[in-house]
């Protein structure tokens, strides 16, 4: 397995005066992307997903869904940008959120494909 290594880490891996440090700090670096993302932080998405998700949200969802600048407006949706930021908004929320209907959505059948695009572009509007 090959794991690319952030040459700012490594500045700091040599840095360190002592071989046990140096050994301690290169397997919390070469450890980290197999730690979960803390509590709050953005999760990974596949970006090329999350522009085939907006295509599907642009050609399917805008009509109900506000965008972020839009003023608001009652009779309209919450733009997707406020949506992701509610507690709970997560991959595992909008999977389960897309196997279910939900009225009106229920006009609209998307894809299993079309559905893992559209998550992928949710995850992509959270705070980085």
């Amino acid at each position: 397995m090959e794991v690319a290594v952030n040459p700012q880490s490594l500045a700091v891996l040599n840095a360190l005066a002592t071989p046990h440090l140096r050994a301690a700090a290169l397997a919390a670096v070469l450890l980290a992307p197999a730690l979960p993302a803390p509590a709050g932080g953005a999760e990974a998405f596949d970006t090329a997903a999350a522009g085939r998700g907006r295509q599907v949200v642009e050609d399917w969802c805008r009509g109900c869904h506000l965008r972020a600048r839009d003023r608001p407006d009652a009779d309209m949706a919450l733009p997707y940008e406020r949506i992701v930021l509610r507690p709970g908004r997560d991959r595992a929320y909008f999977e389960r959120f897309f196997r279910e209907d939900h009225f009106p959505m229920t006009t609209y059948r998307l894809f299993e494909n079309e559905k893992a695009d559209v998550v992928e572009y949710l995850l992509s509007l959270k705070p980085q």
